[in-house]
């Protein structure tokens, strides 16, 4: 298995211990979304596999220094970043489903799937932040239970105009939801560390993205569960740098290919928006045959 190579957005995320200090100088700068569109574009012509953007709402002050504060919203960040593309797909990484009833983020995001000509990829988690869930007076407790109906739930809107669904926290028919997605399979990939997290994501979703594992407890989790052909292992790796660490750059792709990994969510090392754009163009050299072919 040859992992392809999607592209964890730069600056959309401020995380304490992974931005950069050039992400940190585009964000206060001028022109943010002229950044952000000049990584689109270089992402679609080179033939990234997705680009990403996270979702949190609101951190709470106290412990914003360790989760950090700024997370661009998926739904504003992931349209303007289609309108400046053709291909690359448009991955949330992940949206927190408890936060929202299943047609709206039906609505939502097929709203963008119909834009974009069907290039969403639904990352998908249960959440973590208890503060947060009670800001927006969401039941932390049940969050499990409450996702694995509200993916089934959003499997049953997606993509139709008048969908069904009956359970016992969400019922929803005879509603037209216009427009929908032009598609009524959508990628998903269920974020997660355990093995019940690999259990739900293989009932629910098409793919498992977990975090925070090493290869050793991420294998013995992979190979604990039985998973159809076709279900998507992606793995976030460490920090490339193809043009200062070739080498290392290989031995982080090849570790991900020897796990099962089907994709990778990869960020790059870098010390401007123009030294990132050429770590893209690198990275393509490094390994052409993770990426896309360019029909042009």
């Amino acid at each position: 298995m040859t992992a392809r190579i999607g592209l964890l957005t730069p600056v959309v995320v401020q995380h304490p211990r992974t931005a950069a200090a050039w992400e940190r100088d585009v964000l206060s700068g001028p022109d943010v979304g002229g950044a952000l569109l000049a990584v689109a574009r270089a992402a679609d012509d080179l033939g990234y596999h997705h680009l990403t953007c996270s979702e949190h709402v609101a951190v709470p002050a106290p412990i914003a220094a360790e989760r950090g504060a700024t997370y661009f919203d998926p739904v504003a960040t992931l349209s303007f970043l289609a309108s400046a593309t053709r291909r690359v797909r448009l991955a949330t990484n992940v949206v927190v489903i408890g936060y929202h009833h299943p047609l709206a983020l039906a609505k939502t995001y097929g709203t963008l799937d119909l834009l974009s000509g069907g290039r969403v990829v639904l990352g998908i988690g249960v959440g973590s932040l208890e503060e947060e869930f009670d800001l927006l007076s969401a039941e932390f407790a049940g969050r499990g239970e409450i996702a694995d109906e509200a993916i089934t739930a959003l499997r049953a809107a997606w993509g139709r105009a008048v969908p069904h669904h009956e359970g016992p926290r969400f019922t929803f028919t005879d509603f037209v939801v216009e427009p929908h997605a032009p598609r009524t399979t959508v990628p998903m990939w269920i974020g997660g560390r355990t093995r019940r997290s690999l259990r739900r994501a293989v009932t629910y979703g098409t793919g498992w993205a977990p975090f925070g594992l090493g290869p050793r407890e991420l294998t013995r989790i992979w190979e604990s569960v039985e998973r159809p052909d076709g279900f998507d292992l992606v793995l976030q790796i460490p920090p490339l740098d193809p043009l200062g660490d070739p080498d290392g750059s290989r031995a982080h792709l090849r570790m991900a290919d020897t796990v099962g990994a089907t994709a990778v969510n990869a960020s790059l090392v870098a010390t401007s928006a123009a030294h990132h754009l050429e770590q893209m163009a690198a990275l393509r050299e490094l390994a052409p045959e993770r990426f896309e072919t360019n029909p042009a």
